[in-house]
């Protein structure tokens, strides 16, 4: 294989080129970065409105004991048939 002379000036449009794709692979995941923390914030959000609604909900065991203790009430007040 014959031996290529290779410039200070070639050696330096090499290292351009690969600082110019090394930049564009960046710019690349910073951007798909940027998209990964908007769905993030989404799902954070989500979370929230989710916790809220179950802090409003009543538990199905309290219901049941309030039901029983509703019919006991009832049974004693003589309102039930």
């Amino acid at each position: 294989m014959p031996k290529k002379n290779i410039t200070i000036d070639d050696l330096a449009q090499l290292v351009v080129k690969g600082f110019d794709g090394v930049h564009e692979e960046i710019s690349g995941i910073k951007q798909e970065m940027g998209g990964m923390k908007q769905q993030l914030g989404r799902l954070e959000q989500g979370q929230e409105d989710i916790k809220l609604r179950l802090d409003n909900v009543a538990y199905r065991f309290e219901l049941i004991e309030l039901q029983r203790r509703v019919a006991l009430l009832e049974k004693r007040a003589g309102l039930t048939k």
